[in-house]
């Protein structure tokens, strides 16, 4: 289904009794595009995710997947929540024939669509097992399978990695890339700006209901202070820094006694937000 599902969000407003928590919300996905939603908690991106797939209705604005609205696009979608929405009784693999089947695959296609997703995010070892005794991580990797096994045209990933162990990210990144290749528009919500940079997304920063920032990684990543740290017996020297290749070449040419370790950060989420605020 790659490659049809163009994404526009348009004007989307959405209130709970005095609050909104959609303001004036706009955002589109291209094809083949994967668009790194980021924002704190509150910043209306869960709200968005919802009314995207159609589990809520909008008060004003309107989105478009395919140029179609939400309810009759259903088949076009992938949603992996940022809570993990499974039932615990049963196995990953009744799960995806499940999922698989309630978006329109039948036999030989939906058995193909379970085994090809179920090795991509490494969840074969554990099909049988019931989802109730997985890890979390496990869980997390169900969730998106579930999401992704009709191979959906939009795919909608919530925090997909919260609290996920690094093999987990691992492989969910590595599949998210696959699936932008072949054409899906995908749009993934996190707070973890690095999973971004890995996955070659553009950056949408929202904040109090609406999108105030877009565009490129590099764009408006650029400038922004990463971290240079390093450890001696006894002190620890952080330098703030546009430039940490640079900035540590300096450091161990000027350091007078062994450095045990050295630690490289990239921006954060808030160097990012308080970049665009104050450019706002």
């Amino acid at each position: 289904m790659g490659g049809r599902g163009m994404l526009e969000a348009l004007g989307l407003v959405k209130g709970y009794g005095p609050v909104n928590a959609l303001d004036d919300f706009t955002l589109a996905a291209r094809p083949g595009e994967i668009v790194g939603l980021v924002g704190h908690n509150g910043a209306g991106k869960t709200t968005f995710a919802n009314i995207v797939s159609g589990l809520l209705r909008p008060d004003g604005g309107r989105v478009l997947v395919d140029g179609k609205a939400p309810g009759a696009a259903r088949r076009l979608l992938g949603l992996a929540p940022q809570h993990i929405a499974l039932y615990p009784t049963v196995t990953p693999r009744e799960t995806l024939r499940l999922f698989g089947g309630l978006q329109g695959l039948r036999r030989r296609e939906l058995g193909r669509a379970v085994t090809e997703i179920a090795e991509a995010l490494r969840i074969t070892d554990f099909l049988d097992r019931r989802v109730g005794v997985l890890s979390g991580g496990q869980q997390r990797r169900v969730q998106a399978a579930a999401a992704m096994v009709h191979r959906p045209a939009l795919l909608l990933l919530d925090e997909p990695t919260a609290g996920v162990d690094p093999e987990t990210r691992q492989s969910l990144l590595e599949v998210v890339r696959d699936h932008a290749r072949t054409g899906a528009a995908v749009v993934y919500t996190t707070h973890y700006l690095p999973e971004l940079t890995d996955l070659g997304a553009s950056i949408a920063v929202a904040r109090h209901g609406r999108v105030i920032a877009r565009g490129e990684a590099g764009e408006l990543l650029h400038g922004l202070p990463g971290e240079v740290r390093l450890t001696f017996d006894d002190e620890e020297m952080r330098v703030p820094t546009t430039d940490p290749a640079a900035t540590l070449a300096t450091m161990l040419v000027e350091a007078t006694k062994p450095v045990r370790s050295v630690d490289l950060s990239r921006p954060t989420l808030d160097d990012l937000y308080r970049a665009v605020v104050r450019a706002h």
